[in-house]
């Protein structure tokens, strides 16, 4: 109920009031004429279309062309309400007004800042980081590593998240003359680099062993993983338990209990990744969940890791062993909210990991590589903040090889750095919102797609610094190589402050921060050579926007913010000499 439609320029913002227990919303949209029935608005994510809350900015219409709108709400993904009220609204002029005010409220803390981001990262499947290949030139197994080094200490991430722990290149499972054969040597040996980067594994339980597949002719991704249930499901119950077993008994029960989870499987609900039935999928749960908790019942465990938020309802009526968290993933959208759900079918409070998360799901995709992803990363990250632990972006690094290594430095790559580990302005952004303070701070917006274009996030750290975040962007991916009349003009006015306040400005957009601009201007191409090498690293840092200056309280700001665009703020108590 209660749909409104704004006209801004270039752009149509929808509001409407939320609805208990809903997971998110469908928006709908059809010509005013009534000759084009209502059909789910495709902003071209390549995924799940549906929100998770409101406002949401239309920009895929035609300029001037009035549209009805309309909304469901859904309480599982494919399990859809009635729409909605219909609303008419068309963009306005070009020569609309286009600015945004922005008031944070320096004395005014919310509460402690959420950073779901620091849940958990994705990663290449971890045999990876045992490679002594090169890509580019650049040796894939240091690099990976490095990568992940990065997210630990830069980004502040706690847990890392990969496929293929079972698979053959590790060697934990085979059968000589019908007698099973268990080993973990390799697996300690990528544990272990995880563990002495920081991170902790999330250990999913993937792919079958070839031994151990009912059909090792089913095969997903360049290296082969098998994709078949087990020809012998109590042979998969003594694997999934020796594994366990050895992981407490070599990194001690404290530690795998309170900082480890173990998943079962990957995406099975896409045939391409899971050659068995449904049910067979949720056998294959029960028996590894119970096999995991057989060795302690405080191990936590989880499942479905479903693509495209799919089987959560399903998984949690069906399953019969244990859950403790569920698990899934979407693509091109902020996640939705299955925390309802979980609550209707008898786990309130259960954690909800998104285990993966991103701006696409095509491989080899341009968008992977510009600014108008690092403004998407931050609106799923604050739309997930308070409410999801742990939304894992995939993946960290262009050392991936799940369709082949890459071709190019950039090439459409998943990773938020790319080979060579040069910061892609995704990287920027998760870099900034870990620099942001530790209270939250109230923010208020008005203007021309205030909360549906433009965002801010807003904290101070304790020595008194106020950090201000602020991103333009739209969820329309045909907009990704930018459009003027989506820019906006911002007044930032920072309230309640205490004395004079050094600020500082640093940006992210086409032509700051922005490694694809710099490698163009470079000349492009598909590797760099070394003195190109030496000048990419030499520019890989944020750029700063204007020289700093002194303000008193109430401070206002104005400054541009082009859609894609970021700006991040400082503003720093100035000490006495």
């Amino acid at each position: 109920a209660g749909l409104r439609a704004t006209a801004g320029r270039a752009q149509v913002t929808l509001d409407w009031e939320p609805v208990p227990d809903a997971v998110g919303y469908q928006v709908y949209r059809g010509d005013v004429d009534g000759g084009k029935g209502l059909v789910p608005l495709d902003h071209h994510g390549g995924d799940v279309l549906a929100v998770p809350h409101p406002p949401y900015a239309d920009t895929t219409g035609e300029p001037g062309r009035v549209y009805r709108y309309a909304v469901s709400a859904l309480a599982d993904v494919g399990v859809e309400g009635p729409r909605g009220e219909v609303v008419t609204a068309a963009t306005a002029e070009a020569g609309a007004g286009d600015q945004v005010s922005v008031v944070v409220d320096a004395g005014r803390v919310l509460g402690e800042l959420a950073r779901p981001w620091r849940g958990m990262i994705g990663s290449e499947h971890l045999s990876h980081l045992l490679s002594t290949d090169t890509t580019g030139g650049r040796p894939i197994g240091e690099e990976l590593t490095e990568a992940l080094r990065l997210a630990r200490t830069e980004l502040g991430v706690d847990t890392v998240r990969a496929h293929a722990v079972l698979c053959d290149d590790l060697g934990v499972y085979r059968e000589v003359d019908g007698r099973v054969v268990h080993d973990f040597r390799a697996v300690d040996e990528v544990y272990d680099r995880v563990l002495a980067l920081g991170l902790r594994p999330v250990v999913e339980l993937s792919f079958m062993p070839r031994d151990l597949a009912r059909d090792p002719g089913r095969t997903v991704f360049a290296y082969g993983a098998i994709i078949s249930p087990p020809k012998d499901w109590g042979r998969w119950y003594d694997l999934v338990h020796a594994l366990t077993a050895h992981l407490v008994d070599r990194y001690g029960l404290d530690e795998v209990r309170d900082r480890w989870a173990f998943e079962v499987w990957n995406e099975a609900n896409l045939e391409v990744f899971w050659a068995g039935t449904r049910e067979e999928y949720v056998r294959l749960y029960d028996v590894a969940a119970t096999a995991v908790k057989d060795v302690h019942p405080d191990l936590r465990v989880g499942g479905p890791a479903s693509a495209a938020g799919g089987w959560m309802g399903d998984f949690l009526r069906e399953a019969t062993a244990p859950v403790d968290f569920v698990s899934t993933h979407t693509y091109g959208s902020p996640p939705l909210d299955f925390r309802p759900l979980c609550a209707r079918l008898g786990y309130p409070g259960l954690d909800v990991l998104w285990t993966e998360w991103g701006i696409t799901p095509t491989h080899f995709n341009p968008v992977c590589d510009g600014v108008f992803a690092a403004a998407f990363l931050l609106r799923g990250m604050r739309s997930a903040a308070g409410r999801i632990p742990a939304l894992a972006y995939w993946v960290v690094s262009d050392h991936f090889e799940e369709l082949g290594r890459p071709p190019a430095l950039l090439h459409g790559g998943f990773g938020l750095l790319t080979v060579g580990n040069l910061r892609k302005p995704r990287y920027w952004a998760l870099a900034l919102a870990e620099r942001l303070g530790t209270g939250e701070l109230a923010v208020r917006l008005d203007g021309d797609g205030a909360g549906s274009l433009v965002e801010a996030w807003a904290a101070r750290r304790p020595d008194g610094t106020v950090t201000v975040l602020l991103w333009n962007g739209t969820l329309d991916q045909s907009k990704a190589g930018g459009h003027a009349p989506l820019d906006r003009q911002v007044r930032l006015t920072v309230d309640g402050l205490d004395g004079p306040h050094f600020v500082r400005h640093w940006r992210v957009d086409a032509t700051h921060s922005n490694v694809a601009a710099t490698w163009a201007a470079l000349g492009g191409g598909d590797w760099p050579d070394e003195e190109q090498w030496a000048l990419l690293r030499s520019r890989d840092v944020l750029d700063e926007y204007e020289p700093g200056r002194v303000v008193h309280g109430p401070a206002e700001l104005d400054f541009p913010l082009p859609m894609p665009g970021i700006s991040y703020l400082e503003l720093s108590p100035e000490r006495p000499a």
